[in-house]
């Protein structure tokens, strides 16, 4: 059975684009919160407001959809329940929002560390005393000759914050528990009752290093919303920034993670060329991380007239570079010790979770957001997506190679046909209320926007990084490794502690 049968007798909401939004009940929303968790369907966001709860789910082949549970007495029916990956996101629900989730297996909250001052800021906003930070109920782990060791939440390094609990049998990890919520910035709060240009701004920043990721995708939620059509050339100079970013990041990840295993020459060269990366960016369109250059219609500004010329110029240098940083690191006997056979993560768990990116398609997911869920510049694109099945950090540095090689290929193609014309189209705003939905392929894997417009401000945004699915599996990919190997395997993943710490 897939998820389409259990929504087609009901009518969509209007004003939804590009997929359905259905109102449900709680008989259906747990008979697809149900579905789900069986494995029919797969989660691909859970979030709230002041009186519903949304999920948004994809079945096998299906265009994907969102159901929507009116919240009247200030309870939901758990989703992690029958999905452990929907479990942090339904504790921050709660967290902001103020409800319960009826049945859910860890009530314990997520954003809120007892700093703020209140209870439930979106919600009923009760004052409530401060607490200590520190103050909570990691699982209990028992078993002779077990010991923990805490690590952070500040670490060394200029790294975000987050907590690692490791309950420990000598160096072998029995369990690792995380906690996150340390970069909280109120994300959902602020992008509220504010202008689209505010919004954008908010939503570019939920997690710097994929920021063309968020903007592209906050910007193509509003085009869905209001029907903007972009122009040729504005499409083209998108993917290029969405290239050149993942470009960047999974080359600086690439040698981050031949320095956690000690071998900082490649680390080094990888540093060179990420920066040659970030300089051409700057000098194509001003800005090393391309921040704010995708707006709602296009783009902000055009890219420089010899900006092809360069990124080309710097590719052609990259290339052969970056190839011989390959045949380094596939022939270094000492370095994949380190990265063979470790932290290795099973199919079934990221099938289950969904998750995105190298993290999945390191452990055979086929899926990518860019030929899955097709968007301008890559529909009729043939993209070759890697897909390996060891699950081990040398399968997800091997999938970063082939998706590092693919980006270079797209860009060579795009920058040498770059068509003319303008680069934005007008963005029209009033009228009744109107939703967008949108997932492009950061650099992680598939990144989530939601959006309401009211009259000429966003009512509601929301955004899901694809971390929030690949955080649990990190736990699940340390147990049986050594503590040393933690930061190689910490690596590998690469989440973001900012992303889903909304």
């Amino acid at each position: 059975m897939a998820l389409a049968p259990l929504l087609a007798p009901l009518p969509a909401v209007p004003r939804h684009g590009p997929w359905p939004r259905h109102r449900v009940d709680v008989a259906r929303w747990t008979a697809v919160a149900e579905a789900v968790g069986r494995g029919e369907g797969e989660l691909m966001a859970l979030w709230g407001e002041r009186a519903t709860v949304h999920m948004a789910v994809r079945g096998p082949g299906e265009v994907p959809a969102i159901v929507s549970l009116p919240v009247t007495d200030g309870d939901f029916p758990s989703v992690g329940r029958h999905h452990p990956a929907a479990i942090r996101l339904e504790r921050a629900i709660c967290d902001l929002y103020g409800f319960t989730a009826t049945g859910a297996p860890d009530t314990r909250r997520w954003l809120d560390h007892g700093q703020w001052g209140v209870r439930a800021p979106l919600g009923a906003s009760t004052p409530a005393p401060v607490g200590d930070p520190a103050d909570y109920a990691f699982q209990p782990v028992v078993g002779p000759g077990l010991h923990q060791i805490p690590v952070g939440p500040v670490h060394a390094g200029i790294i975000e914050p987050g907590h690692f609990r490791f309950t420990a049998n000598g160096e072998t990890v029995a369990r690792l528990e995380e906690r996150l919520g340390y970069t909280h910035k109120g994300l959902d709060g602020l992008t509220s009752g504010v202008d689209i240009a505010a919004a954008a701004r908010l939503v570019a920043r939920t997690s710097g290093d994929s920021t063309v990721a968020a903007s592209f995708a906050f910007a193509r939620a509003v085009e869905a919303a209001l029907g903007v059509d972009v122009p040729p050339r504005a499409r083209i100079l998108r993917g290029v920034m969405a290239e050149l970013e993942r470009l960047a990041n999974h080359v600086g990840d690439i040698g981050a993670i031949c320095n956690d295993a000690a071998f900082a020459l490649l680390h080094a060269y990888c540093g060179i060329l990420r920066e040659r990366v970030l300089a051409a960016c700057d000098a194509a369109f001003g800005h090393r991380l391309m921040m704010d250059c995708i707006v709602p219609g296009g783009l902000s500004s055009n890219i420089v007239s010899d900006g092809p010329r360069l990124i080309l110029r710097m590719i052609d240098e990259l290339a052969p570079r970056f190839e011989e940083i390959v045949r380094y690191y596939d022939d270094t006997p000492s370095l994949l010790e380190r990265t063979r056979s470790t932290g290795t993560l099973s199919h079934e768990l990221v099938q289950r979770f969904g998750a995105g990116g190298h993290v999945g398609r390191a452990s055979g997911r086929d899926f990518d957001a860019r030929r899955d869920l097709p968007y301008a510049p890559y529909e009729g694109i043939p993209l070759e997506i890697p897909r390996l099945t060891a699950g081990d950090v040398d399968a997800r540095v091997w999938v970063r190679i082939h998706e590092v090689r693919a980006s270079l290929q797209l860009l060579r193609g795009w920058l040498s046909t770059l068509p003319d014309g303008p680069i934005s189209a007008p963005v029209v705003l009033g009228g009744e209320p109107r939703e967008g939905v949108a997932v492009t392929e950061a650099f992680r894997g598939d990144l989530f926007v939601w959006l309401r417009i009211t009259g000429e401000r966003v009512d509601r945004c929301h955004v899901r990084d694809a971390s929030w699915f690949q955080w649990p599996l990190l736990e699940a990919a340390i147990e049986g490794n050594i503590v040393a190997d933690f930061p190689i395997c910490n690596k590998s993943f690469n989440c973001s502690y900012s992303g889903p710490d909304l």
